[in-house]
């Protein structure tokens, strides 16, 4: 839809209407954006790429934002359905269970494959990308150290992300799986990942994941 830069737009936040967050919205020429994706300053192809598979494959209504420090993906949305146009709120628990399952799957097998220096080292990069992009309840050594052993299934304190950081952190995970093994073969048999999530609920994430360019990494 457009490529805009940082002046051409007004970025506010307002408060979730169901959960206890700031969201970040985008303000152009009369329209509003939620914030989708972040993308690091030399990711400027996959940035793009990301925008055009929502908008012409998609027929999303996106708005891609340059900036000197990184790119970010906005799809339009109207205020009074916050809370259920993007990553309904029903849905995002399960979602940010499975991508914690792939997290935590990934990390035990840089453990087992690789060993515990390298296991210290995937942490210690995880963590800061949770520090980078803002992730909640993720900011601190302990904080990831819980999010790399919670049983993410039964927890009652799931961490209260939003779409764009599980878009994030899969991104990030799968640029990461591939400066470790060295291939993507670790991004293959998702489902077979989450068998312990509820048949309806790993659907609902499969068809989540498959409906975004993230489903082109992860299969």
């Amino acid at each position: 839809m457009f490529i805009l830069k940082r002046q051409d737009v007004e970025i506010s936040s307002i408060q979730h209407p169901k959960r206890e967050q700031q969201i970040p919205i985008l303000s152009y020429q009369g329209q509003t954006f939620r914030l989708i994706s972040v993308f690091r300053a030399n990711q400027a192809e996959e940035a793009r790429a990301f925008w055009r598979d929502l908008t012409d494959n998609q027929g999303k209504a996106c708005v891609l934002l340059e900036e000197p420090d990184r790119y970010s993906v906005w799809g339009k949305i109207r205020l009074e359905q916050l809370g259920t146009e993007v990553g309904p709120d029903s849905k995002i628990v399960p979602y940010t269970q499975a991508c914690l399952l792939l997290l935590q799957t990934i990390y035990l097998d840089v453990e087992d494959m690789l060993g515990n220096r390298q296991a210290g080292l995937f942490q210690k990069d995880i963590g800061e990308v949770f520090q980078q992009w803002h992730f909640p309840q993720a900011d601190s050594s302990e904080a990831v150290n819980h999010l790399l052993s919670v049983d993410a299934l039964t927890t009652l304190q799931v961490p209260p992300w939003e779409e764009h950081h599980l878009i994030t952190l899969l991104q990030e995970l799968y640029r990461l799986g591939k400066e470790y093994f060295g291939n993507a073969n670790f991004a293959e048999g998702v489902e077979d990942i989450l068998l312990d999530m509820s048949e309806t609920e790993r659907a609902q994430f499969m068809d989540w994941l498959k409906s975004s360019p993230l489903g082109k990494l992860w299969r």
